[in-house]
């Protein structure tokens, strides 16, 4: 019998028996007739889920529903999980299937950012899409040891330029920095591409709730922050030499999903998961009370997970449960849901009270209104931001 771990390394037991500790990072197959005996240990890779990015297939997009963004402050978060993080605003829109083409088979969703002009970078100009990774989900990679381990970056792209683009992996203190690359051969045409890092040795990356490493896509670097790729560096250079700048072409397009890091030194077919374990995973992050294709601020009476707990003359304290434990303790901010105004909730008695947060935390939220109304229906929005 023959056992095969990893696609790669054979391993021929007659007794069927296979002992001491063998690794699986990916698929175990085994040919021949019989059962399989362990003893030992068999690790199943590194986490039950081998892919580490959230919403790398683009399908969750809370904050926009599909609506294109100019992004005018640094970083600006565009579908879930996924940050714009720029030195010069407004110099992309960035939309969830931007320009409608069809996607890689298999894929519903993309991100897509389009150049608004030609803009010539300056020595210490940047433009990345990027998402920051927590740190719980990375831990086991022993990253800052001499154990550290390989990861590989795949991921479906497209843009109307080709030649060499650039990617970056760094820590959260920025003093760890990998810059690499990768190149698009074919203009306007969907191209698969696989980048596999080794696992930095030194530094310091984050095992809790906070930053453990951000794995960007660059988009434009000035020549102060480019150098020689495909090595740890403490921190300098950012990214390649010779990076694409999508900025420098007016009407540019850079569209990319199926995102997938994995443990390893190749690359599997993209992890695909159910729609909402997928939403769950967002929701750690960035919760809202609309529904989940309802952009926040806009007026809407559907609101959920909302109940009055006292009212009196005027005086209420209105209970939100958040619909997924979240990273820490948020950013909150309420909604009118008739006017979609900011800071204000709505009564029975059609008015718009004051709205004020003053108990929060990971799974819930407490609100206090006052208006001249005695009414118990006071209900309002609510967004709760625990990005990294």
């Amino acid at each position: 019998m023959a056992v095969t771990i990893n696609g790669t390394t054979g391993i021929t037991t007659p007794a069927n028996t296979v002992t001491g500790n063998e690794s699986v990072g990916g698929n175990l197959t085994v040919s021949g007739t019989g059962s399989v005996n362990v003893t030992g240990t068999v690790v199943m890779g590194s986490s039950f889920k081998r892919n580490r990015i959230i919403n790398g297939n683009m399908v969750i997009d809370q904050r926009n529903a599909g609506a294109s963004v100019t992004p005018t402050s640094s970083p600006t978060y565009t579908v879930d999980r996924w940050e714009y993080t720029f030195s010069q605003a407004s110099k992309i829109s960035v939309q969830q299937n931007a320009g409608s083409v069809t996607p890689p088979a298999g894929f519903s969703k993309y991100v897509g950012l389009t150049s608004l002009s030609a803009y010539s970078l300056s020595s210490t100009d940047y433009f990345r899409l990027d998402q920051p990774i927590e740190g719980y989900n990375l831990a086991d990679l022993n990253w800052g040891t001499a154990s550290a381990a390989t990861v590989t970056l795949s991921f479906w792209v497209r843009s109307s330029l080709t030649g060499l683009f650039g990617l970056q992996f760094n820590n959260a203190a920025g003093t760890r920095n990998y810059p690499g690359s990768y190149t698009i051969n074919a203009a306007n045409t969907w191209e698969y591409k696989t980048v596999t890092i080794p696992g930095d040795t030194t530094g310091t990356w984050e095992t809790g709730n906070l930053t453990s490493v951000r794995v960007g896509f660059t988009l434009g670097y000035g020549s102060s922050l480019t150098g020689t790729g495909g090595a740890w560096n403490a921190g300098s250079p950012s990214a390649v030499t010779g990076g694409t700048s999508l900025v420098g072409t007016s009407g540019a397009t850079f569209y990319i999903t199926s995102v997938q890091l994995e443990v390893g030194s190749s690359a599997t077919p993209y992890e695909m998961q159910i729609y909402s374990d997928q939403l769950a995973q967002c929701q750690r992050y960035y919760s809202k009370s609309y529904d989940t294709g309802t952009v926040p601020g806009t007026a809407s009476t559907t609101v959920g997970s909302l109940a009055n707990i006292s009212t009196s003359g005027g005086f209420s304290i209105t209970a939100a449960q958040i619909k997924t434990t979240l990273r820490a303790t948020p950013t909150v901010t309420l909604y009118n849901p008739v006017t979609g105004a900011t800071g204000t909730w709505y009564d029975g008695g059609a008015l718009s009270p004051t709205a004020t947060v003053f108990l929060y935390g990971v799974n819930n939220i407490a609100v206090y209104t006052v208006s001249g109304s005695a009414s118990s229906s006071v209900y309002g929005h609510y967004v709760a931001n625990s990005e990294l």
